[in-house]
Formats: C-alpha cells, structure tokens, sequence
C-alpha cells in the first residue's frame, strides 16, 4: 500500500493537531464565531492580535437554497441570458439545458458561432416545411386531415394533431428527465419542443412533473450545485471551490463531503473513507473470519466452527463425519493412544515435522488481521454512536433543558448559551475523532515516528474529548437537579 496514496503527509497530521486544539471546524461557521469576533477588542488591544484571530476565522465557502431560492436563481438566470442575446425565455430556458445551466458558456457559444447553437439545441430561426393549404392539414402521426386550429406544430412546421401532441409529450414525461431535450416526433427533424407547447398541451399532472424535472435540472446538471444527501432533506448546496474545504453544514442539521457526499470527514480524505466504507461493508472480513475461527470438514469441505471443548468434531447432516479438530483425520482413527478427547499426538508430531506449518501460518495472519480490524472498528463504531447520543442530547438542551436551568439559576438564556456551544463541540469532536480511527487503521506499519504521532494526538484528542463529555453530561446534571442557584455554574 503506497502512502502516499492513502496517507496525508505530514502537514496533515500538524493540522489534525490544530484540529484537536483549537475546536475550529470548516463547517459552517457558528454564532458562537460571530459573538467571539465582535468583542475581540475587549480583549485584545494589540491590532495585530486581532488580525490574527480574524484570519483563523473559517469562512464559509457555500450557499444553502431552499426550493424558492433555486426557483428565483432559475428564473434569474433565463432573464439574463433571453436579454442578453434577445431571444424569447423558453429559448434562452433550452440553450441553459444543453450547457448544463452556465450562463458564461451560453454566452461564449452563442457569439462564437449563433447558427451552430442554434442547430445543435434545435432553435430553428424559420420552419423547414411549408404547408400548401392553410385550412385543413394532415397529421404526421395519425395521418387525419384536420382545421388548421386543431394542428400544432414546433419551430420545424411539422404538423401533429393535437391528440398526438399530447400523447408524445406525455409518453416522454412519463419516461423521465429526458422530457426536458424533447424535440420533434419527425425522426429527421431536431427542432426543440419548448415549454410554450408543453404547457399547451400537457394535462396538469404532466406539466407539474414537467416543472419538478426542470428544477431539478437546475442542481443536478449544474457543477457547482448539489441536492444534500440526507434522506428526505430537500435544500441543495451552491458550492464555490477554492479554499481546500470540502465539510458543508445543510439546514436540516446534516454534513457531508461536498467531494464525496459522504458524510463529513475531516481530517480524513475521501480516498480513505471510500475504502473504509466498502471495507465495513463488504464480504472480506466474513471470509477472514472464517479462515480464523473455522476448519474445512476434511469430507464434504463445509467450514465448521469449534464451540466446545473437546478435540471431537461431527459435521453436520448430511454429511455425519466424525474427525479431529487439530489433524482432521478420522475420529476413529483417534482414541487414548493418541491423548483422548483434548489433545492429539499425531498433530504434534505431525506439526514438528513442519507438515501445518502454511495453513496454521495463514490462519495466524488472518487471525491477526481480524483483530487489528476488529480493533479500529469497534472504536470507530463507538464514538459514532456516542456522537448520535451527543445529538440527541444537544437537543434535548436546546428545547427543554436550557429553559429549565435559566429558571432554576436565574439567569437569562443568553448567559448560559456556552452549554450548547459545549455539546456542539462534543458532536464535532466525536465526528472528527471516529474518522480518526479509519485513518488511523490505513497508516503504513513501517512509518513507526508517523504513527506513533499520530496516536498521541488521538490519545490526549480522545482524553480531552471524555473530559469535555463528562462535564456536559454528569456534572451539568447537578444543577438541572438543584432547586436553586448555584454558584459553582
């Protein structure tokens, strides 16, 4: 394993130390930021103190958008480029569909070479048919003659009744986003079918589907824009890139990494955490498992688990056989002569000899890399689920505690306002020292000096953390307890 594909580099491990100490996050920035800032000056008269603290400050690199918030950048954005370049705003809507919704690369493409954009999205400038009798016209669908005001056509002038319109339009809703690239149902013809005509003649259901499609589009075709992960959350992210940090905070309370949109990971890479997940969850470790806990029936070769004492092993039905869990050899083969029930000579002298040697070899390795795993996963695991008790306590603060210990010590919520900035840290800390166990679990063997580093700042991270998460946890409880102020709060 390379290290330098898995591994940070030294720098890293420095800023995990900075990470562990200074309770900075590059999540976005809490109140708590803005109300230290403010009064920096109260304790701080030296400017360039105060400079440097303001430096430190995490910036916060992107923008929640609620479903209102993507809707009027949308809309903001057709208006721009249909005035732009003076066309109407379902062309300019289609021409944003095809450059993924950046208004500078329509820009680009359009004064460059217009007649080129305009045949590859199929914004014709004059129809390609012309219809010899204006009153009746055939469909090209059904081939019904009808009035011309039961015929519609696209910007191509192939004509469809309006029943067939509604049909293909529907049909292509229905088969999903691929609606919003809808062109002409003559095979020859590319003519964009814009929304003018679906809102035409879509029934309601359609058209509302329709919209959802293009709203969609608008985060999901667009490079900077992501849909936060969390189940059932429906706020996206506008990202801007460029300050190296990936850990984005949604509204609905949930952070993720916007490279990886897996949950929030710092200090941890995405590479690795790629690898530790599909680690957790694929077969490999069962297999381990198996090859150390277990033996193949020297019969039908189905692996068995030894759960009792003796050395005398029967597999199980069909197969029956009875054997020797060290040397498999048939149990009748096997009695005093050979140490009875709990031990077998022809296993020992057969293990001098050299004859177990690679198989009890591998079932070592396999052993010792099950516990090692087992080891940075259980550890892993813990704080993950310490963490989700730390929310549900911070909330449990936020909505009844808080409120119950500023009537108990007669003191306005504001001034007790460091207790849930105390239970956030602990939630911050404990996300950042589970990931801390994956990495940990991937740093090479041979870099001794890293590793030991490395856990020494987990060690006293983890030390500090515990110190932290009792207070908040036991010793707060006291004064919920109390029937009076205290002093010592």
């Amino acid at each position: 394993m390379e290290s330098d594909d898995d591994m940070h580099d030294a720098n890293d491990v420095e800023s995990l130390d900075d990470d562990f100490y200074s309770g900075e996050t590059e999540e976005a920035p809490m109140d708590y930021y803005n109300d230290y800032d403010d009064d920096a000056d109260d304790y701080f008269d030296d400017a360039d103190d105060s400079d440097r603290i303001e430096s430190r400050r995490p910036e916060q690199n992107f923008t929640i958008l609620k479903e209102s918030d993507i809707q009027q950048r949308q809309e903001d954005d057709i208006t721009r480029v249909a005035t732009v370049l003076s066309i109407s705003r379902v062309a300019a809507s289609i021409l944003l569909r095809h450059y993924n919704w950046s208004v500078s690369k329509v820009h680009d493409a359009w004064f460059a070479d217009e007649d080129r954009v305009r045949k590859t999205v199929g914004l014709l400038e004059r129809p390609v048919v012309q219809h010899s009798n204006p009153r009746e016209i055939t469909c090209g669908i059904c081939f019904e003659t009808y009035p011309r005001t039961k015929i519609q056509t696209a910007t191509c002038g192939h004509p469809y009744c309006f029943t067939c319109w509604a049909g293909y339009i529907s049909t292509s809703i229905n088969d999903g986003p691929g609606c919003l690239m809808l062109r002409c149902p003559d095979p020859s013809c590319g003519a964009a079918v814009d929304q003018d005509m679906i809102n035409l003649l879509a029934p309601d259901e359609d058209k509302e589907k329709y919209g959802r499609y293009l709203l969609r589009s608008y985060i999901e075709d667009n490079k900077k824009t992501k849909w936060c992960p969390a189940p059932g959350c429906e706020y996206a992210v506008n990202f801007d890139a460029g300050s190296g940090n990936y850990d984005v905070s949604c509204l609905c309370s949930y952070s993720f990494c916007w490279n990886c949109t897996e949950e929030a990971h710092r200090p941890v890479d995405c590479g690795t955490v790629s690898k530790w997940i599909l680690k957790n969850s694929a077969e490999s470790e069962n297999m381990n498992w198996i090859l150390a806990n277990s033996k193949p029936c020297p019969k039908c070769k189905r692996p068995i688990e030894k759960n009792q004492g003796c050395m005398h092993m029967t597999c199980t039905p069909p197969c029956k056989f009875e054997f020797c869990w060290l040397c498999l050899g048939a149990w009748s083969d096997h009695g005093e002569r050979t140490g009875g029930f709990y031990a077998c000579n022809r296993y020992e002298a057969a293990k001098q000899e050299g004859v177990y040697d690679e198989t009890e070899r591998r079932r070592e390795m396999a052993k010792n890399s099950l516990e090692r795993y087992t080891h940075y996963y259980e550890r892993w695991a813990s704080n993950q689920s310490s963490r989700q008790k730390a929310l549900a306590d911070l909330h449990q603060m936020q909505t009844v505690h808080i409120e119950k210990l500023s009537d108990t010590q007669c003191q306005p919520e504001s001034q007790l306002k460091f207790i849930t900035e105390a239970w956030l840290q602990i939630v911050e800390c404990r996300r950042v020292l589970k990931w801390t166990y994956a990495y940990g679990y991937y740093l090479p063997e041979h870099e001794h000096a890293k590793k030991q580093f490395f856990e020494y700042l987990q060690g006293e991270a983890e030390s500090g953390l515990e110190r932290l998460h009792q207070c908040a946890e036991k010793e707060l409880q006291l004064f919920l307890n109390s029937d009076g102020p205290s002093k010592e709060l």
